[in-house]
């Protein structure tokens, strides 16, 4: 398959925005090389604004672009977006009720040799607790144009987890998306794979492949927005196959496992395992090595998903 570099699809997408909308912006904290969006600045350089290295003060001009009609796309490493800046993103952002799009790139692994300081394995956990936010992670850059012009047309705040490097495309160019509303990349019977994002998609993809060669029939659902999350899917799911396992590249006690574990407890408690982070900080190695260490893996999935299967039956 096609790879992409995302963050340039990012930047082009913005652009083709903001060509039919003026309204379009980008702010940058001193990281428009590494976010990909120089291309922007020459296009539309008054619509670029770089607040240097002050995330924080990113989040508050952004909300003041937003108060006066403006729709700010801004982006920083994921660490910064979520831990550094969060009260200015609750308070000036959402408990405003205004209209500015955070982006945190490198999420997870991705940071690789930017070590544990940089790593954010629990941004998903903070900015669920925002009241109203949308929070998304596409997997690949066709659901990356899609979902970044779904957040320039949604109306309200998102937070948005962007993988920087190429990535091989999973969807035909031209698929649809919509927030809020899960992609089921696979049918199943009798297990499903619910995964986030740019490493974990895939992965579950070739977990189901195993699973297939031991005679087990998994489901894989690309779970795009992990809030709203689609719950109807997520529960329809669960009374199909009985069983789930989640996949994320960050700590399942806060993310996508954890919201699907909260959901199904309260309305169909279904067998349910997690891939992801266990409680652990980050550190200093390359994602591939990461990506091992963290069991966020193909084997690991269709390891749990096994375990689950033996379980229920």
């Amino acid at each position: 398959m096609e790879s992409k570099e995302m963050r340039a699809v990012y930047c082009d997408t913005l652009i083709d925005l903001a060509k039919e909308n003026p309204a379009i912006m980008v702010v940058e904290a001193d990281l428009m090389k590494a976010s990909g969006t120089m291309r922007f600045k020459d296009v539309f350089p008054e619509r670029s604004v770089d607040v240097g290295v002050a995330e924080s003060n990113m989040v508050g001009v952004s909300a003041g672009l937003s108060a006066g009609g403006k729709i700010p796309f801004a982006a920083t490493f994921g660490c910064f977006a979520s831990r550094r800046v969060f009260d200015q993103f609750f308070i000036s952002a959402n408990y405003a009720g205004l209209n500015v799009k955070l982006v945190g790139t490198d999420p997870g692994i991705s940071a690789g040799f930017n070590g544990g300081t940089h790593m954010p394995f629990e941004d998903i956990g903070m900015m669920k607790l925002i009241p109203g936010l949308t929070i998304l992670e596409p997997s690949d850059p066709v659901s990356l144009e899609a979902l970044v012009k779904e957040c320039a047309a949604h109306q309200g705040c998102t937070y948005m987890r962007l993988h920087r490097k190429p990535i091989k495309m999973i969807y035909q160019p031209g698929e649809k998306f919509e927030l809020g509303k899960g992609k089921v990349l696979l049918d199943g019977n009798d297990v499903t794979i619910i995964a986030l994002g740019a490493i974990l998609v895939p992965e579950a993809l070739k977990a189901a492949s195993i699973l297939s060669e031991q005679g087990i029939s998994a489901a894989v659902i690309d779970m795009h927005t992990v809030k709203p999350l689609d719950e109807e899917l997520v529960l329809a799911y669960a009374k199909k196959t009985g069983c789930i396992v989640t996949a994320e590249n960050h700590q399942v006690s806060g993310g996508l496992g954890a919201s699907v574990a909260n959901y199904l407890s309260l309305v169909h408690p279904t067998r349910i395992a997690m891939v992801g982070v266990q409680d652990e900080f980050g550190q200093v190695a390359t994602p591939d090595w990461l990506q091992q260490y963290y069991k966020m893996t193909a084997e690991e999935i269709a390891k749990q998903a096994t375990s689950l299967v033996k379980a229920k039956n």
